[in-house]
């Protein structure tokens, strides 16, 4: 049994969890009653239209938002010759092949990105135990293998999300903090779903966006209208 904490239990009193809300509104009562202990991350949860048992029905992939994460993003870089200082110039953290194995390998050092590109994936699918779990495996849908170091790197600094959804067919991914404006917060959703949207698989019936839920780090999830943000 799942046990709550008293701030939620004080949430779920002052929130109707059964309400479908206007996501302006939504955002506000977020706000509202956020915690003062640390600047929370807004979470979305997006329950899709597919049956995620049909590999040709996996949604997958990465949306760069328009006003970003609100934190510094950890790159790592698996690449060789020029592309190394290429990298490094434009903030990854690190950036190497073989040397730099044993530091991803470290559970100490946490990355937010893993780019590869595609010379170096022999090295990095050794680290394939490690990676997979975390979800930083390196993926062509997702632009982290790539030729063009430059521009993954770059996308990736300015707030480059990626998704996939779970084995109940929902997308689980943080777009923002607490402490955006409303329209930040607003934008950064609709980019999402727009790009998301652009993904839908032919043989997908109905309704392809089926439920929406934003929440905060130390939040309970609310529920969206989706009349007020699709």
């Amino acid at each position: 049994m799942i046990k709550i904490t008293k701030r939620k239990q004080i949430l779920i009193k002052k929130i109707n969890l059964n309400q479908e809300y206007n996501i302006k509104k939504a955002i506000k009562i977020l706000k509202k009653y956020q915690t003062n202990n640390f600047v929370e991350s807004i979470d979305v949860s997006m329950n899709l239209g597919i049956d995620p048992k049909k590999t040709e029905q996996t949604i997958r992939g990465a949306t760069i938002l328009p006003h970003g994460l609100g934190k510094k993003i950890k790159i790592a870089v698996f690449t060789q010759g020029k592309n190394i200082e290429i990298a490094k110039q434009y903030g990854a953290d690190i950036a190497g092949s073989l040397d730099i194995v044993s530091i991803l390998k470290n559970k100490k050092n946490s990355f937010d990105v893993i780019i590869a590109s595609p010379d170096t994936m022999h090295i990095v699918s050794t680290l394939g135990p490690i990676l997979g779990p975390r979800g930083l495996m390196p993926n062509i849908k997702t632009g982290t293998i790539t030729e063009d170091i430059k521009t993954a790197v770059k996308n990736a600094k300015k707030g480059n999300i990626r998704y996939k959804n779970d084995k109940n067919g929902i997308i689980h991914t943080t777009i923002g903090k607490i402490n955006f404006t409303d329209d930040q917060i607003y934008d950064n959703l609709k980019t999402l779903i727009t790009e998301i949207k652009k993904l839908k698989p032919k043989n997908s019936k109905g309704n392809f966006i089926k439920k929406l839920i934003l929440s905060s780090t130390m939040g309970c999830g609310i529920i969206i209208d989706l009349n007020s943000v699709i």
